[in-house]
């Protein structure tokens, strides 16, 4: 049986927020509950508004921070259970991660040879020769040239720079890459030319993809399956065809509506979402969506949803169950008559 690269269980990061002079500190819950399974050779897509934890998620994966509550595992062994200093240096090297400003994440003052090899420096034991020729077949894999090897940052453009990027997370040759937003920052033409890369390097080298974004028409190209985040928590996740063709949660309809590039019908109908996301420190009881769901009832004021499948979609919602509910029980009633 194949075992997922990263198995996720009920992920959660709060970070303690001070609320005044002499008052006791309060929790923003940053993501609450995320579970999930990557394979080998899948990108996962994580979408959602601004504020909805998906950044979050991404340090953790990457090992950047470490969750509040909740299992990880990455290659199957349970971060939580990690005490030795070698086995948890061998794990972050299956994981690594790409920003989303590829010139923030550059040293300025470094040539690109040197940022490259780096990462070889501090965990193998190579000698220099062996690390240029490392850092140069990386770099003509990304599609670089020889001659870049001695040049600086601030002397590429900013879809080169972002080459350089991804050349740096894969030196080490991991089994999962974390991109944060990897072509946001980019212009719409260089924005296809990176993702068709990132394609290529998956196909070739076999990699797994955790894809951080908020533009839906770049998810629908890259991404496998999508899970659609909310305040801190999941609350649809489905196969990318599925849920472009029938999206079941509300939120993820108005998302999909606001975005018609993407929409699969011309006259698919723009839904409003009505007020601001809430305040991650003090979350809405019950489901955190329902201050501006048109379909919030009693149970979604109280209760909070947990994940159940809905044809092929695993959602979060008590809007919805009812009204499976009420169709098995029109369908009954159609039967006995």
């Amino acid at each position: 049986m194949i075992q997922p690269i990263i198995k996720a269980r009920d992920l959660q990061k709060h970070y303690p927020v001070k609320s005044g002079f002499l008052k006791p500190s309060q929790n923003l819950r940053a993501l609450a509950g995320v579970s999930f399974d990557l394979y080998a050779g899948q990108t996962l897509a994580v979408v959602g508004e601004s504020g909805c934890g998906k950044s979050t998620l991404a340090r953790l994966l990457a090992m950047i921070e470490e969750p509040t509550s909740g299992r990880l595992s990455i290659d199957g062994v349970d971060l939580t259970e990690v005490n030795n200093k070698s086995l948890s240096k061998g794990l972050r090297q299956k994981v690594q991660m790409v920003f989303q400003d590829p010139f923030g994440s550059l040293n300025p003052r470094h040539k690109i040879g040197d940022i490259l090899q780096e990462p070889l420096v501090i965990n193998t034991g190579l000698n220099a020769s062996e690390r240029r020729q490392k850092a140069l077949e990386m770099m003509n894999l990304v599609g670089l040239r020889e001659e870049h090897f001695q040049r600086y940052p601030h002397m590429f453009s900013g879809g080169q720079r972002q080459r350089i990027a991804i050349a740096r997370a894969l030196i080490l040759k991991p089994k999962v890459v974390v991109l944060d937003e990897p072509v946001s920052a980019l212009d719409v033409s260089i924005q296809a030319q990176v993702i068709n890369l990132l394609i290529e390097l998956q196909q070739e080298l076999s990699l797994a993809y955790v894809f951080i974004s908020h533009d839906l028409s770049v998810v629908r190209h890259i991404a496998d399956e999508v899970l659609v985040m909310y305040l801190g928590r999941p609350v649809e996740h489905s196969s990318k065809e599925v849920l472009f063709s029938n999206p079941q949660h509300p939120y993820t309809q108005a998302l999909l509506s606001a975005t018609p590039q993407v929409a699969t019908q011309r006259d698919r109908q723009r839904i409003k979402l009505k007020g601001e996301m809430p305040s991650p420190i003090d979350p809405p009881s019950g489901c955190v969506f329902n201050p501006r769901c048109q379909y919030a009832n009693q149970d979604c004021l109280t209760t909070p949803p947990v994940m159940e499948l809905y044809n092929e979609s695993r959602v979060a919602c008590w809007a919805l169950k009812q009204r499976r509910i009420g169709e098995l029980k029109n369908s009954q009633t159609k039967s006995m008559l």
